[in-house]
């Protein structure tokens, strides 16, 4: 047992006990923090900082799977939850503050007219799908991204133990920036597609007008086109990735960043297909918990009277920036690389010819984690990140990407390594 990380490890074993992977989440869980080198249970969060149960603070770069976009304990969330917290998180009738944060959504998202609340992004996906379904009366819906856990979703990926044959069947992969490989799906499926679902981006640019072009042929094909906000969304810009890249789809699904880190969830779209939400079941016992929505109004609010979005993406390029220029110094061109946007960008290894890029991004984080740096490979950028925080990042990156160079040239990985590495188990982007 490892003495930095004493407590987290023994917390680990007890709940394993009880809770499969030991974690509510799988990105959160053992599979995607090398045992012996990582922190597993975090006890607090302020701003851009979080610490550990063994005491160990960490700039955080992961920011709750990028649910965090304001920071942790921002204090205009917090306050509005103490004084909703007063009233009460949850009644017989709907609150007021459900009309109040619909609204808020359809004023400041391009697509959205009228909307509907859940509590995970999966939820709401699953939502917008069944109302497309309805809205279409077809069964077959095409996918690009991910899309939460849902039988409907992952029954197409590698994580498809437990839905059946016939569900998985319905459900067709088409290729970011691959127009080709949507238009496959709808000859092959010739009046059946109820839907197209796409994240709008995540790792890689849309080019020649990509997003455009999946719009106009889903329109033609009389599919429901459905952007998955559910990162994007209140980051790329106030009004999603839509408003950014100027591409209105029919309905729209938001999570993460919608609250600051407190559990709601919307799908919002066109009236016309919205109003189907009155003849399908989508109903959830906590879809208008109170806390959670006035966490939602305040972080909007936010949002909108503060220089939020601009300061993330500021921010973030300085990141990216300082991260490339690192790479390039180093000479590890050929096994680092960024992508994404400022504000959600990605560290991407590459495998070389004595070692994997399972084994070099073990290394990676056993060496950020000690120096007090919690990333699994991404920058989910928030208002609280300082420069002071972003010259800690580069200065580490500076020393790990040093270690990393050595390693590549003296092979002797297994020396420097404390623990086994990663293995590939589910790669969703």
């Amino acid at each position: 047992m490892s003495k930095r990380y004493q407590q987290s490890e023994k917390l680990l074993e007890r709940a394993l006990k009880t809770i499969p992977l030991g974690s509510q989440t799988f990105s959160k869980s053992k599979t995607q923090y090398p045992w012996g080198v990582s922190p597993y249970f975090i006890a607090r969060g302020e701003g851009s900082h979080v610490w550990d149960v063994d005491g160990n603070e960490y700039i955080d770069f992961v920011n709750a799977l990028a649910a965090i976009t304001l920071g942790y304990n921002d204090p205009d969330v917090t306050n509005a939850v103490k004084a909703q917290l007063e009233d009460g998180t949850i009644f017989s009738l709907p609150h007021e503050l459900e009309i109040e944060v619909a609204e808020k959504i359809v004023e400041m998202v391009p697509c959205a007219e009228m909307v509907r609340f859940g509590k995970n992004g999966s939820d709401v996906t699953a939502g917008a799908i069944r109302v497309a379904r309805a809205y279409t009366k077809r069964d077959h819906v095409a996918v690009c991204g991910y899309h939460g856990w849902q039988d409907w979703y992952i029954g197409s990926t590698a994580r498809n133990l437990g839905v059946p044959k016939s569900t998985r069947d319905l459900t067709h992969v088409f290729t970011y920036n691959d127009i080709d490989s949507l238009n496959k799906i709808f000859k092959e499926y010739t009046d059946q597609v109820a839907a197209v679902i796409m994240e709008p981006m995540n790792t890689t640019e849309p080019l020649d007008g990509f997003l455009g072009k999946v719009k106009e042929l889903t329109h033609k094909n009389c599919a429901v086109f459905i952007f998955d906000e559910t990162i994007t969304g209140f980051r790329y810009a106030n009004g999603g990735a839509q408003e950014y890249f100027g591409v209105t789809p029919d309905l729209a699904t938001f999570g993460k960043g919608l609250a600051n880190g407190y559990p709601v969830s919307a799908v919002a779209g066109r009236a016309d297909i919205m109003r189907l939400m009155e003849e399908i079941f989508f109903s959830f016992t906590f879809g208008g918990e109170t806390l959670s929505l006035a966490a939602a109004f305040a972080t909007m609010t936010k949002l909108q009277k503060n220089p939020v979005i601009k300061t993330v993406w500021d921010q973030g390029k300085k990141v990216v920036d300082g991260v490339n220029a690192l790479i390039k110094r180093c000479g590890l061109q050929d096994v680092l690389s960024t992508s994404g946007k400022p504000c959600w960008s990605f560290l991407i290894f590459k495998d070389t010819d004595i070692y994997s890029q399972y084994e070099l991004k073990t290394l990676f984080l056993q060496e950020v984690f000690a120096r007090g740096i919690l990333t699994i490979g991404s920058h989910n950028m928030t208002y609280a990140h300082s420069d002071s925080d972003i010259s800690r990042l580069l200065e580490v990156y500076d020393e790990v990407f040093a270690i990393i160079k050595e390693v590549l040239v003296k092979r002797n990985l297994n020396e420097l390594l404390q623990t086994k590495p990663l293995v590939p188990l589910f790669k969703i982007r």
